[in-house]
């Protein structure tokens, strides 16, 4: 048998077209540059630092994330269609025909605001959307995500579980950050305010991660023994009592209550000033009945349920709906970006509630269809593969439907979201439709097959496990 091929080296250098790649974001077409005086080059494996096209955007890029622009064009074509994406070639074909194209076209300026962004070893960088994402440039409550590249940590902290180490040995040399109109671009200032989070799940576990990694001082309380934290309160109300915003994700409206109304809860711990998030996804009944009670005490209220996953709360990427105190929303700002890559304020009390439920119905409903369509595709001698393939080259292509679509193909539903939180939304957003008497028959059909799938043991599994229900 012959040898395995060992990988070429490629010699780089400045002025050099490239691919760069970053995280788990798509190839964009760059060039190396001189970066900014003063700037530290990342400590670590050599890198270069890339301005990227049809963007205003640059990073240091290890070497090993980086490919010859003219060797590696039509593979890159191939898999990237992307509008943005190819906006970015067409900037990199017309640079060429001007002769090279002018260096002063591709120099980061001197500025205030560059040397803010570049305090330090760190470099702001906020990478093009995946090809599947709209790009919402226009939309005033989009918040373009930052991606900073920092020197290997110092510290690695302390383990909320056993199974969430946040400990960035090897890998740590990338952080995912968000960023608002009000951030110094990826760099985020923690609050001076005491934080406090209760619950611990799939969703809870990696927002205390993030908030730790990002400077908060965080206080947790979790409901089962096994689970350690930053600082660990005995009870809700001990948590509240002793932090100044507490935030919590628990699993249902039941779970919400109990943890404010119940015996040493979160109703007992407020008192004028105090400050209580609800990031659970419930029924805006439920959330209403809260705020009022923690208002009632002198408390401040905000609901901030969350859309997502957890690998997207492990990596700070969560899109927040948050509605009720204003002034609330923006204290926990340094928050918000340390958790997710945006945050929409959406009103009264109330309404994030609906809103995340609306979104959770249609996540739910989709993906109920995409197991529909694997078992049909399957059940007519057609390949699963291969209709995975011509979805993710046609306007569905997106991120959730080629993860779903794995585990489906892998038979692997290790939990991401759980089939018996996304039934239990899509059975409130359907109570939700006849509250105000709008017809829901996709997600009523939809929330029947979730149902079939939980009377087969999947409820623990994730939302992918509805496929089990065809074909049993």
């Amino acid at each position: 048998m012959a040898a395995a091929t060992a990988a070429v080296p490629v010699n780089l250098r400045l002025g050099d077209l490239v691919w760069g790649k970053l995280g788990r974001y798509p190839p964009w077409p760059g060039k190396i540059v001189n970066p900014p005086k003063d700037l530290k080059k990342p400590r670590g494996k050599k890198c270069f630092f890339v301005k990227f096209f049809g963007t205003e955007d640059h990073a240091w890029i290890k070497v090993e994330q980086l490919k010859p622009y003219h060797a590696h064009k039509e593979e890159m074509i191939k898999i990237n269609k992307g509008k943005r994406f190819q906006q970015a070639v067409d900037a990199v074909e017309e640079f060429l025909k001007k002769g090279k194209g002018k260096d002063q076209d591709l120099t980061i300026p001197e500025s205030s605001t560059v040397k803010r962004m570049m305090t330090g070893t760190m470099a702001g960088f906020k990478w093009p959307p995946s090809v599947s994402e709209p790009v919402k440039d226009g939309d005033p409550h989009f918040h373009h995500f930052l991606l900073s590249q920092t020197e290997k940590p110092t510290v690695c902290y302390q383990a909320i579980t056993k199974k969430l180490k946040v400990c960035e040995e090897e890998t740590g040399s990338t952080s995912i950050q968000a960023a608002d109109s009000t951030a110094i671009n990826g760099s985020i200032t923690p609050t001076d305010k005491k934080i406090g989070f209760l619950g611990l799940g799939l969703m809870g576990s990696g927002i205390v991660s993030n908030l730790l990694k990002m400077g908060h001082t965080v206080t947790v309380w979790n409901r089962t023994a096994e689970k350690e934290g930053a600082r660990l309160g005995r009870t809700p109300a001990e948590v509240v009592s002793t932090c100044d915003i507490t935030f919590a994700c628990v699993s249902d409206p039941k779970a919400a209550k109990d943890l404010v109304l119940g015996p040493s809860g979160v109703l007992q711990g407020i008192r004028p000033g105090k400050c209580y998030v609800d990031m659970s996804t419930v029924d805006a009944d439920t959330v209403t009945e809260l705020a009022q009670v923690i208002v009632s005490r002198g408390g401040r209220f905000l609901e901030a349920p969350v859309s997502g996953n957890q690998q997207l709360s492990n990596d700070g990427m969560l899109v927040i709906l948050a509605a009720g105190d204003r002034g609330l929303y923006e204290d926990c700002s340094s928050c918000f970006q340390a958790m997710g890559k945006t945050s929409f304020f959406l009103g009264e009390v109330g309404n994030a509630a609906k809103m995340m439920l609306i979104v959770n119905m249609v996540q739910g409903s989709f993906m109920a269809t995409i197991a529909e369509g694997l078992t049909l595709a399957q059940v007519t001698g057609q390949s699963q593969q291969t209709l995975l393939d011509i979805l993710n080259q046609g306007q569905l292509a997106s991120i959730f439907l080629d993860q779903k679509c794995q585990n489906i193909l892998q038979g692997n539903f290790k939990p991401d979201f759980y089939l018996k939180y996304i039934q239990k939304d899509l059975r409130l957003a359907i109570a939700l439709g006849d509250s105000v008497n709008h017809p829901t028959p996709m997600a009523a059909a939809a929330n029947e097959v979730y149902k079939r799938a939980k009377a087969l043991d999947q409820s623990d599994n994730d939302m992918s496990a509805v496929y089990r229900a065809y074909i049993h």
